[in-house]
C-alpha cells in the first residue's frame, strides 16, 4: 500500500471511490442485465474472487493466509472461506482461435513482406504467385499462415472463419483482404468478449497501480469535450478511428520486432549454456478507445430504449 494521504472516514471507503465504483458498474450492470446475469449469481462470484484476491495478494510477508484473516479482510463468512479456498478453480485459458488470429494479424501487419510502404496491409493472394518480374514471389494468405502455424492448420479453414466473424473478405481478384488493423470481429460472441474481458482487466489494473500511488505510473489519459454537435461527434468519430489505429499499427510492428529479437536472445543463451533458459516473462496491453454520447444514443433508440437526459451517468 501507498503513503498516499486519502480523506475518509475510518472503517468506510472514500466516498470519491464508491461515486467512481458507481459509475465504473453501471455499464457492466447493464451488459450483466442484458444477458441476464442475476445480481445473486454475481454476488457469488464476486465473494471467490474477494476469496482469491485476499489469499493471493494481501498475506503478510509472503506467509500463508489463515481462513480466519480472509475473513477479516473480506467480511466473506469463515466456513464460506473455508469452502472456496479448497475449490479447484481452472484459469481461463486463450481459446486456440483467437490466439491464432492474433498472431496472424500481428505478423500482416508488422512484417515487411505482408504491408505496402505505408505500412497498410497488403491484399493478399491465397497461394504464393509469381510476380512480373520472374525473379520475385509475391507474399501469399499461406504464406503469413504458414509463419504463424506451420503445418497445424489449413489456411482455407482461417479464412473461412474470418470471413464469417467479418475480420477479412475476398476482393474481385480474389485475394485476401483484412477488414480490421485489429483482431477486433464484427461477428462471434466469444471473440469478441475475451477482449473485453482481457482489455477492461489491464486498464482498470493500470488505473489501480496508479491510484495506489505505486511508481513509475502507467499512462492513462483521455481527451474530454461535452455540448457538442452530432457533426462533430461523427468528425471527431472518425479521426480517433485514424489516429488510434496508426498508434496501434506502430506500437505492433515495435514489439513484433522487440519479440523476435528477444526469441533469438534466449535460444541463443540456451544453445550456450545448454539449459533451458526464458527470461523472456513480461508481457504488454496498449490500448485506445473511443466513446461518445450520441453513438449510445443512436443504439438505445434502435432498440426501443428511453434515452437518458443525463449521459454523464450512463
Amino acid at each position: 500500500m501507498s503513503d498516499n494521504k486519502v480523506s475518509q472516514t475510518p472503517g468506510q471507503p472514500p466516498a470519491t471511490l464508491v461515486t467512481a465504483l458507481r459509475k465504473l458498474l453501471r455499464p457492466l450492470v447493464r451488459l450483466l442485465l442484458s444477458f441476464q446475469v442475476s445480481y445473486p449469481f454475481l454476488s457469488t462470484l464476486l465473494k471467490s474472487i474477494y476469496v482469491d484476491v485476499a489469499d493471493q495478494e494481501f498475506s503478510v510477508d509472503g506467509k500463508r493466509q489463515s481462513d480466519s484473516r480472509i475473513t477479516l479482510l473480506t467480511g466473506v463468512h469463515r466456513k464460506d472461506v473455508k469452502r472456496l479456498r479448497d475449490e479447484h478453480i481452472d484459469a481461463a485459458t486463450l481459446p486456440n482461435n483467437i490466439s491464432v488470429g492474433a498472431q496472424l494479424i500481428a505478423n500482416w501487419l508488422g512484417s515487411t513482406q505482408f504491408k505496402n510502404e505505408a505500412g497498410e496491409p497488403l491484399p493478399l493472394p491465397l497461394r504464393s504467385a509469381q510476380s512480373s518480374n520472374a525473379n520475385d514471389q509475391l507474399a501469399s494468405f499461406d504464406d503469413l499462415v504458414e509463419m504463424v502455424c506451420r503445418q497445424d492448420i489449413r489456411p482455407r479453414v482461417i479464412l473461412d472463419e474470418w470471413i464469417h466473424l467479418g475480420v477479412a473478405h475476398q476482393d474481385d481478384q480474389g485475394r485476401v483482404v483484412l477488414n480490421t488493423g485489429a483482431f477486433t470481429p464484427d461477428q462471434g460472441f466469444d471473440e469478441k468478449v475475451f477482449f473485453f474481458g482481457k482489455n477492461l482487466h489491464d486498464h482498470i489494473s493500470a488505473g489501480t497501480h496508479n491510484l495506489l500511488g505505486n511508481k513509475p505510473a502507467f499512462f492513462d489519459r483521455s481527451v474530454y469535450y461535452d455540448r457538442l454537435s452530432e457533426n462533430s461527434i461523427l468528425k471527431l468519430n472518425d479521426m480517433a478511428e485514424e489516429l488510434g489505429m496508426q498508434a496501434l499499427r506502430a506500437l505492433n510492428n515495435e514489439a513484433l520486432a522487440l519479440q523476435r529479437a528477444d526469441e533469438s536472445a534466449a535460444a541463443a543463451v540456451t544453445n550456450s549454456t545448454k539449459t533451458s533458459i526464458n527470461p523472456n516473462r513480461f508481457r504488454m496491453n496498449f490500448g485506445i478507445f473511443h466513446y461518445n454520447s450520441g453513438h449510445e444514443t443512436q443504439a438505445n433508440t434502435q432498440d426501443g430504449a428511453q434515452t437518458q437526459q443525463d449521459q454523464d451517468n450512463a
